[in-house]
């Protein structure tokens, strides 16, 4: 068997190389691709020898040589003739001098290529699932972890309530539950065309088997249950190319899931925050100008790809509207990039991702140190509802309150430390309803998580099987 070789003097994609696992780019390799034509083949021949149609001798001589997937030869001669289904038909019917020549009987191009294609899709989805098994359980590991640590929350990228570091991460834990359960509906419902010729009649079958006792709806049927797939009861010349679209809607879902984590771990990894950090090699480069930088590289990397994998569905919205009729070929090259790039994107993401949740840096004294900062402003609401039971005027409370925070604001601003809880119980207003130690009870927002622990512990347990 003839090998081609490339280097890096030529274009390669980042794919070939950079992203992706070693696994994902085997099933979206040429070899594998032929790999299951050839099996296909086979799986029709054997069909066809049930039916009387070829002779035991012919499948055995294709099983034989199955696997010797010769590309050199098959580019060679699809620099010829331009087809490369063809041209590899042709090589393998070289290389079985007794089954060449009833290789293809009967099917068209997509009869083999589309059934490939899903069998393809459902192998890269089993690996993507089986992936995203192992983030979750990486990730309910850190949710119990500090499911009970509290932190300040943040709306609007202002200070907001406190809330646990692992409720924050069960967040985002619930986002790929709902991915798993998607991505796992799509795997369940991928067909294959099933074998309906050149414009899904089954007219070439039809012909074919006619006198044998077999129908073409029979054959279709042994040959999938061959390849454990099944079929669209209708088809045109291909599967409908919606099909395609379903399948990358859930890799983008799954990808926005993990564009939010590195987006967060981005914010709370900044100097001004300063509470989560990507792990940095000792010996990593952060910046070739500035030696003190220690950038979210991994964080940002994801964020990239998330944004390629987000735009690949609408490529594939026009290939499945724009499917004219019976079909046309402008699907056909677009196919060839956005699906292994759809899936080796995503398969980067969740490598990424594992390594992230797993060494995630938590610098508890800066999430301590933020929640003193930021904490008295959202202890003020506790306090307000423990003013109104008390017997105070809730909206005369409010303002009272408001007041007071815009000094503390002013306060932080100018470099001073947090004094609204040392206002608020001195002021005669509040005393009048609550002593001061109370007050300061109340001020302490620490503990102002209402059931946020139990909430993540109970999401941590969901994502495990």
């Amino acid at each position: 068997m003839t090998t081609e070789h490339f280097s890096h003097h030529t274009f390669l994609s980042p794919f070939t190389w950079r992203y992706g696992t070693a696994e994902m780019r085997s099933l979206w390799s040429e070899q594998h691709k032929r790999g299951v034509w050839r099996r296909i083949w086979v799986a029709l021949a054997k069909a066809q020898a049930a039916a009387g149609l070829v002779t035991p001798e012919q499948v055995a001589d294709l099983q034989a040589h199955a696997k010797q997937v010769d590309i050199a030869r098959a580019h060679a001669i699809e620099a010829e003739i331009h087809h490369d289904l063809m041209a590899e038909v042709r090589v393998y019917a070289e290389q079985c001098p007794v089954g060449g020549g009833i290789i293809h009987l009967g099917a068209t191009s997509t009869d083999v290529e589309d059934n490939a294609d899903a069998l393809r899709l459902r192998e890269s989805l089993e690996l993507i699932l089986t992936q995203l098994a192992a983030v979750l359980d990486a990730l309910a590991m850190q949710i119990e972890r500090w499911a009970d640590t509290p932190a300040i929350g943040w709306t609007h990228i202002q200070p907001a309530e406190p809330t646990t570091l692992g409720y924050r991460l069960a967040q985002c834990g619930q986002d790929l539950l709902l991915d798993r359960a998607e991505l796992r509906r799509v795997r369940d419902n991928l067909r294959g065309k099933g074998f309906k010729g050149a414009v899904g009649t089954s007219a070439s079958y039809t012909q074919l088997l006619h006198g044998t006792g077999m129908t073409p709806a029979e054959l279709e049927a042994l040959v999938m249950a061959a390849l454990n797939l099944q079929a669209f009861p209708v088809a045109s010349q291909t599967y409908p190319r919606k099909q395609d679209w379903l399948v990358l809607n859930a890799l983008a879902g799954l990808a926005g899931s993990l564009y939010k984590f590195a987006f967060d771990l981005r914010l709370l990894q900044s100097p001004p925050l300063g509470e989560w950090a990507e792990p940095f090699g000792r010996k990593q480069v952060g910046s070739s100008a500035m030696p003190f930088k220690r950038n979210p590289i991994n964080a940002e990397n994801m964020n990239s790809l998330a944004r390629l994998v987000a735009a690949l569905p609408r490529i594939a919205w026009d290939n499945a509207a724009h499917s004219l009729l019976e079909r046309t070929l402008d699907d056909s090259a677009n196919r060839r990039v956005i699906l292994p790039q759809a899936f080796l994107a995503t398969n980067e993401l969740l490598h990424r991702a594992g390594r992230l949740i797993r060494d995630l840096q938590v610098n508890e004294a800066v999430v301590a140190r933020n929640l003193v900062f930021y904490g008295p402003f959202a202890a003020t609401e506790q306090l307000l509802m423990e003013l109104v039971r008390a017997g105070a005027n809730r909206q005369k409370m409010h303002e009272l309150i408001r007041k007071h925070s815009l000094v503390a604001w002013d306060a932080l601003a100018a470099g001073a430390s947090n004094p609204l809880t040392e206002q608020l119980a001195a002021d005669p207003a509040v005393l009048r309803y609550l002593p001061a130690g109370r007050v300061l009870e109340l001020m302490d927002a620490a503990g102002y998580v209402g059931d946020a622990p139990e909430r993540a512990r109970a999401l941590a347990a969901r994502t495990r099987p």
